[in-house]
């Protein structure tokens, strides 16, 4: 299986190249990134693109994969919606625009977030807009899938490259074992989030729409409830 991941740097996207790395069954993981990281692996093919608007000079190099992960994301604190738009929707959709073209009926998984908006008109700004953009992502000829997780651990030594979050990742530590216990179904790590990543990838889901328990569902790691995901496409 060939993959293509966006936004390894950030502190989700870690935590999914880290499973990836690690599956035999994974061959290639091409990550896109603004500059390089320095990070190798015999796996892992790391390509440069300064333009996160267009990825259309890519062409056929996007070809023959199986999957995309899409972990890109921002912060909307702060932001007004047409800058956070810009971010959101508009590099979210140019590339998977540009991979419907190239690989027709791959796997596109986008990491939304739990709470978001099912109208597109709600008062969450970020809401609206990552609705907005998984409204879009599922009428192009993909096999798209929306994961919406709630609060993430971060394990494996994996940190967020803001600062801001790095400090209330690190305040907050204590506390994961406390809010596993009180409210399962909206606590998740980056380990489950990567490992569910590669199940739908290889197996799918059955439903586009997958919220935080559907997710750890996924990574065979559920505490509440072990049915099977399922439901209409």
């Amino acid at each position: 299986m060939k993959i293509i991941l966006f936004g390894a740097t950030g502190m989700v996207g870690q935590g999914v190249l880290r499973e990836c790395l690690r599956d035999p069954e994974v061959e290639q993981v091409l990550s896109l990134v603004r500059a390089p990281t320095g990070q190798q692996d015999p796996k892992l093919r790391e390509r440069v693109h300064a333009d996160f608007t267009s990825f259309a000079a890519l062409g056929a190099e996007l070809a023959g994969y199986d999957a995309c992960f899409f972990c890109l994301g921002v912060s909307s604190a702060g932001m007004k919606e047409d800058a956070y738009a810009r971010v959101t929707y508009d590099i979210t959709l140019a590339a998977a625009e540009v991979l419907a073209r190239q690989n027709p009926g791959m796997t596109f998984i986008y990491v939304s977030g739990t709470g978001t908006d099912s109208t597109e008109q709600g008062r969450s700004m970020w809401a609206r807009v990552k609705r907005r953009t998984e409204n879009a992502l599922l009428k192009l000829p993909l096999k798209a899938y929306m994961f919406r997780p709630g609060v993430i651990q971060p394990l494996d030594g994996i940190k967020s490259k803001t600062r801001l979050y790095r400090v209330g990742y690190s305040i907050a530590a204590p506390l994961y074992p406390i809010w596993k216990a009180l409210f399962p179904k909206y606590v998740i790590d980056t380990r489950k989030v990567g490992r569910a990543m590669l199940a739908v990838a290889k197996q799918g889901a059955g439903k586009p729409l997958l919220e935080n328990r559907d997710i750890a569902i996924l990574a065979g790691a559920d505490p509440v409830d072990t049915s099977p995901v399922g439901g209409p496409r």
